[in-house]
């Protein structure tokens, strides 16, 4: 066994003192919020609450969980999430095997523009007038069509499509296969890693995104819950949050739930999917950092 000098022990002991330390600093934030909403509201509001519950209690969940605007406004991420990320990565996907078509016209025009479109966007106003007159204001598509085509995403797909064996299409077509069924039967089903990454990031962007509901959409019933928790968070005002009037007057009533204690409720609701899906799907952020990283 190999024995280690005095002073490389001495910056391993730094290192992990260190490593230790910026580890209890970005979990404290959390593990905080964590508590506060176990916490009774009134006795938050106390200060002194940092790494234990004082008034252990249930009730900020409860009135989370029992809003009705709350609920539907997590439906509406979740459809959102699922129904942009599968429409999303289909359109890209399809875009990036055209892409790879030696006899596609203009191929290289193409491309160019979809680069030049990735790096210099029109603006904040001008994509507001084009959505207001697409007739997506209000509308759940606002949330799906803008964000069909991701170019960077392409040029992985674009890629990786690239490395496949050429071989396989030719024999394809040989066996009267057409292009369609060349791209169903064979480039999808071979390009399971590739797309498990990016529908991931994908995945994520989509139920992170509070952005873009809070510009383009009033009708509160399309608000997913994240832009209601930003309100939530902006504000601190519970009333700002759509929470129903019916449930503003039961939390008026009880002496232990506040408006920051529901805040740190609901921001715990919100994380907890990516929580638990993270674990899983770990190896795939790592694989992803290699996807398309080869020249072509």
């Amino acid at each position: 066994m190999k024995r280690i000098a005095p002073s490389d022990q001495v910056i391993l002991v730094v290192i992990y003192i260190f490593l230790i330390l910026l580890t209890i600093s970005t979990l404290y934030p959390f593990w905080n919020a964590l508590v506060v909403s176990f916490n009774a509201g009134i006795d938050t509001a106390k200060g002194g609450v940092t790494v234990w519950p004082r008034v252990f209690t249930l009730e900020n969940y409860k009135t989370v969980m029992n809003d009705s605007k709350l609920l539907n406004a997590f439906m509406i991420s979740i459809y959102r999430t699922v129904v942009g990320t599968v429409s999303a990565i289909f359109c890209t996907a399809l875009l990036a095997y055209g892409m790879t078509r030696s006899y596609l016209m203009g191929r290289k025009f193409y491309m160019i523009f979809f680069i030049f479109t990735m790096y210099f966007g029109g603006g904040l106003i001008p994509t507001y007038l084009v959505i207001r007159s697409l007739g997506l204001m209000d509308n759940f598509l606002v949330f799906i069509i803008p964000a069909l085509i991701s170019v960077w995403n392409m040029i992985i797909f674009r890629t990786f499509f690239k490395g496949l064996p050429a071989g396989l299409e030719e024999s394809a077509q040989i066996d009267g296969c057409s292009t369609w069924g060349i791209f169903f039967r064979i480039i999808l089903p071979l390009s399971g890693p590739v797309i498990a990454t990016l529908g991931l990031f994908t995945a994520i962007a989509h139920w992170n995104d509070w952005f873009v509901p809070s510009i383009y959409i009033s009708n509160v019933d399309l608000l997913p819950v994240q832009t209601i928790l930003r309100r939530l968070l902006n504000a601190n005002i519970v009333d700002l949050a759509g929470v129903d009037s019916g449930t503003v007057a039961r939390i008026q009533g009880m002496q232990q739930i506040t408006s920051k204690s529901l805040t740190t409720a609901t921001m715990m609701v919100v994380t907890l999917p990516i929580i638990a899906v993270y674990p899983f799907v770990q190896k795939y952020f790592v694989k992803g950092v290699l996807i398309g990283s080869l020249k072509e």
